[in-house]
């Protein structure tokens, strides 16, 4: 499995706090050995350590939506990736990943998408467009998903 981080809503945005934030997703690399990935929006930090299963070549994470306006990272997998994709066949995925569905899914369904996935997951998902986020996982909760406050309570 994957491990992944998001700190959002961050008031520190020095390069301490984002060197901070990659040193905190490296200790997370034993979830993921293959790929670690960092995207950064103004208060906003989203960090992933993969563990490639599905499209090992290219599904390198956190993944977009065309604009790179919405970003998504995953832990898990979507069992009903093919099915879903038939229902956005007006988005270009870049990837083979099974979790690019959730960044569509989002643009098309609103936060309701959730309820389409079939899988293990658990995921963060920030729309840039308006700094909103969506922190999700599976229904029975087979991977793990923490959530935790600031001192100041951001």
């Amino acid at each position: 499995m994957c491990g992944i981080l998001a700190v959002l809503g961050c008031s520190d945005t020095s390069l301490a706090k984002r060197s901070r934030i990659i040193e905190l997703s490296r200790r997370l690399r034993h979830r993921g050995p293959d790929w670690s990935g960092l995207h950064c929006y103004q208060d906003c930090f989203l960090a992933h350590q993969r563990l490639a299963i599905v499209d090992p070549t290219s599904g390198d994470q956190p993944l977009y939506n065309e604009e790179k306006t919405v970003v998504v990272t995953v832990n898990g997998e979507i069992y009903n990736h093919e099915e879903l994709k038939t229902k956005l066949k007006s988005h270009q995925f870049r990837t083979g990943s099974d979790c690019e569905v959730i960044a569509h899914l989002y643009e098309d369904y609103g936060e309701d998408f959730v309820d389409m996935l079939d899988g293990m997951f658990s995921f963060v998902l920030l729309d840039t467009r308006d700094k909103s986020f969506i922190a999700a996982r599976d229904a029975i909760g087979i991977t793990p998903l923490y959530m935790g406050w600031g001192l100041d309570g951001a």
